[in-house]
């Protein structure tokens, strides 16, 4: 049985830890609110983007000129994965959890005998995938150093894709990020961004009003096409950002707790320990008296 002195020493250790998930969960949730506001402000610009090329795109269906980010290559036979995670760690499940929607979705590839490259935004997403699937990682981007994250950093992002893509490397590209949904919810989602995915307009649904462009659809395309996937990157890199705070400051709140009990625990343990050290003593002490 440990001694007093090494169960003192083992609460003060567990009070200190209590102290830094105590305050790293105040960090988290002074953090959030900005996070959680720049990732609903985005929203509706990403959505209404979608809504406006989904109705060029209708105008231009079918159209030999179509640009290769809407019509694809004609082939679906090279994927690549982009996996955007966090930099940092003590956030329960957060980076996991869309690494394990990556790893799912690469594995069901794999199966049908589609090749698979991955690009890794992200520390921790990196150091997960890279265990069994290193070869098939073509870049790795570390944002540790950007203190807040800007458009200029998804443009970055999505003009390496683009490169990538012009340059025959790849058919599809499907976006792996967590959609911030609460404090206590953060959603793995997987979003197709090249070629685009248009959705259809809902069955019994007026049918959209009908305009006339200058210049053509097709030219309109190519420049709102580009822009479209820088967009919808910044949009999964903020809601990233919320994504992670909120389960780190989830996290860390289980961890004060957990450290609470454990102090609770240890301490009703040192107590008893001690007393029955104390009981000993007297009876010592009387047997001593008593036999002289």
């Amino acid at each position: 049985m440990a001694s007093l002195k090494d169960m003192r020493v083992r609460i003060a250790s567990t009070k200190a830890t209590q102290k830094i998930t105590k305050a790293m969960q105040m960090v988290a949730a002074s953090k959030l609110r900005r996070a959680q506001n720049a990732a609903e402000a985005a929203r509706p610009y990403a959505t209404k983007m979608d809504a406006v090329i989904s109705n060029i795109a209708a105008a231009a269906n079918g159209s030999p000129g179509a640009p290769a980010l809407l019509a694809g290559t004609g082939n679906d036979q090279v994927h690549l994965l982009l996996v955007c995670t966090g930099e940092r760690g003590l956030s329960g499940a957060f980076n996991s959890a869309i690494v394990r929607l990556a790893r799912e979705r690469a594995n069901a590839l794999l199966a049908q005998g589609k090749e698979v490259k991955f690009f890794c935004v992200g520390r921790k997403g990196y150091e997960q995938l890279r265990r069994t699937f290193e070869k098939r990682i073509v870049e790795h981007l570390d944002l540790r150093s950007v203190r807040q994250i800007g458009f200029v950093n998804a443009e970055d992002i999505a003009n390496k894709v683009l490169a990538r893509f012009e340059a025959g490397e790849f058919d599809v590209c499907t976006l792996f990020y967590s959609r911030f949904q609460s404090v206590i919810a953060q959603i793995p989602t997987a979003q197709q961004i090249i070629p685009l995915e248009v959705a259809a307009p809902a069955a019994g649904t007026a049918p959209a009003t009908s305009y006339e462009y200058e210049p053509e659809e097709d030219q309109i395309l190519g420049t709102l096409l580009p822009r479209n996937l820088a967009v919808q990157v910044f949009r999964a890199l903020l809601e990233n950002n919320a994504s992670f705070y909120g389960a780190q400051m989830s996290a860390m709140d289980s961890a004060t707790r957990n450290a609470g009990e454990m102090i609770r625990k240890q301490t009703l343990i040192y107590n008893r320990t001690r007393q029955a050290q104390i009981t000993k003593e007297l009876i010592e002490i009387i047997s001593g008296a008593e036999a002289v």
